[in-house]
């Protein structure tokens, strides 16, 4: 059986399409051999739109609160303007996208967790049977974290904790990537394992801050649930990713409670 790879990029990638080649090139040498899903979000879009529109964009502990009336917008951008640039690049690259979003097909049920965030929903596993298909037809999911509940009811999801819920329908590896090389120490140097009390201890610290605080207690969360570490890395080293199965090291990993 051929192992499952969950590929996270965030909104800086699409801020950088000239710069994207490496991770495509890279997902080109990996789907020899790997069955690979691309995870997006769009938030640097999507802030950019609202700000045009005349929106004010807030978050709250790193997550984008979604006020009702703005999350059509939020949609057109994610699932939109984001999905079609990649899927885009991606079919340069000599790739066969699908453009998705975490409902289509069954894959995820979206819910709102807490109303201090708006629209804003946490996805959970349900069907993997569409992204099966995919892979038996040798193409590839780009998967973008805006959600549904069963009632129809659109939802902006956190792109980390959309990923985190592919790698679980899947039963695959999980790689989180952004522009930053992986969680850096309080000398900007990497730091190449992380586990619970070391997280704990940064945080409190300030030295793991904002949006990487939600990043790294969702991969921790992800570590336990899926058993096996999850790495976070940089989209720009992307081609580092082809060596990861022959032991080179990539990014911070994130150690379940039962390695650390």
């Amino acid at each position: 059986m051929r192992p499952i790879w969950v590929i996270k990029v965030g909104g800086s990638i699409l801020s950088e399409p000239e710069n994207s080649a490496p991770l495509f090139d890279t997902l080109v040498a990996l789907k020899t051999h790997v069955d690979v899903v691309l995870v997006h979000g769009g938030g640097d879009i999507a802030q950019d739109l609202l700000e045009r529109l005349g929106f004010s964009s807030d978050k709250l502990d790193g997550i984008r609160i979604t006020p009702d009336e703005q999350l059509p917008f939020i949609a057109g951008a994610l699932a939109g303007i984001a999905s079609k640039q990649l899927c885009s690049q991606a079919l340069a690259a000599g790739l066969n996208p699908v453009g998705l979003s975490l409902f289509d097909g069954g894959m995820c049920e979206s819910l709102m967790f807490d109303h201090r965030y708006g629209a804003v929903g946490k996805a959970h596993p349900r069907n993997p049977e569409l992204v099966q298909k995919l892979f038996a037809s040798n193409m590839l999911p780009v998967i973008n974290s805006i959600g549904a509940d069963f009632d129809g009811h659109l939802l902006n999801v956190n792109a980390d904790q959309a990923a985190i819920a592919i790698c679980q329908l899947l039963n695959a590896q999980l790689f989180l990537l952004s522009d930053v090389p992986g969680v850096l120490d309080d000398k900007k140097s990497l730091i190449n394992t992380l586990n619970e009390a070391q997280i704990e201890s940064l945080i409190d610290q300030k030295i793991i801050q904002g949006g990487m605080v939600v990043k790294v207690k969702e991969a921790f969360t992800a570590a336990n649930k899926i058993g096996q570490p999850v790495t976070i890395g940089s989209w720009r080293d992307a081609e580092r990713l082809k060596q990861v199965e022959d032991g080179v090291s990539f990014g911070t990993q994130i150690l379940s409670g039962h390695e650390a």
